[in-house]
């Protein structure tokens, strides 16, 4: 089983481009899709061209900000949008799908913002959401996956000593909501592969030709319960997929 995490920047926007046949490209079972900007019926229409998928989405309550959306060739057990928290899930940042041997989380975790006007905020979301996957754990194994908004450590970004504790992203308070999860039972999938790759990112601003200098950031992962790690054929970051900030990344799970 393939599975796929991309944080689109905009599902419409991103569909005008090379979308589809990327996709078609990519071959996977299941893709979770961060930042859609849309309502439900919104990417229900924009991913109407696709067959074989079932479609699910937790749109915001806000229009054109946020959202979660999945596509899955198989067909869930069950389906749920949220936390359960009502402080955390006025943005459509959840979206987690159980199938038959663990329960698959789709997340995009809030950024601190530019003036770092959330990062209060972010702790707050940071321990509720390692709370929720926790008691997920109780029933099955959990593999969760999205934009996490965070570099967790110095190979993880082109320019750490510039950044740290100064920029979102690679705040101390982030990287101890990171720390929380690792340290709690859930391990990074690429990093467990791959402990000494450098230069690997998935986000890229849009400014002084970041993409193309590789001046980036590892923000986006594949966390996966200690207990289902070995399940896990390989890990994998997509760097030529482009049409957003981000690229996808993605897991290959054994048969």
């Amino acid at each position: 089983m393939k599975i796929v995490s991309w944080n689109v920047n905009g599902i419409r926007a991103i569909a005008k481009k090379s979308f589809f046949s990327d996709l078609e490209h990519l071959g996977t079972d299941i893709i979770c899709f961060q930042e859609t900007k849309a309502q439900d019926h919104q990417v229900a229409e924009t991913l109407e061209p696709l067959n074989g998928y079932h479609i699910y989405s937790n749109s915001a309550e806000r229009p054109g900000y946020s959202g979660t959306a999945v596509i899955s060739k198989i067909k869930p057990l069950n389906v749920t949008k949220g936390i359960n928290t009502a402080d955390h899930d006025t943005e459509g940042r959840v979206l987690c799908l159980e199938l038959e041997t663990f329960f698959l989380v789709n997340v995009y975790v809030p950024n601190s913002g530019s003036e770092l006007k959330r990062l209060g905020y972010r702790q707050h979301w940071d321990k509720a959401f390692f709370d929720y996957l926790k008691n997920l754990e109780k029933v099955k194994p959990v593999i969760v996956c999205g934009d996490f908004n965070v570099a967790h450590k110095e190979i993880d970004l082109a320019r750490p000593k510039a950044n740290y504790n100064k920029t979102a992203g690679y705040m101390q308070e982030e990287i101890d909501g990171m720390d929380r999860f690792l340290v709690g039972g859930l391990a990074d999938t690429f990093r467990r592969l791959y402990p000494d790759e450098t230069g690997r990112y998935s986000w890229w601003s849009y400014r002084a030709d970041a993409r193309s200098k590789n001046i980036g950031w590892r923000i986006d992962y594949f966390l996966i319960s200690e207990s289902f790690l070995s399940s896990v054929k390989n890990a994998y970051i997509l760097e030529d997929i482009t049409g957003s900030d981000h690229c996808p990344v993605g897991i290959e799970l054994k048969s």
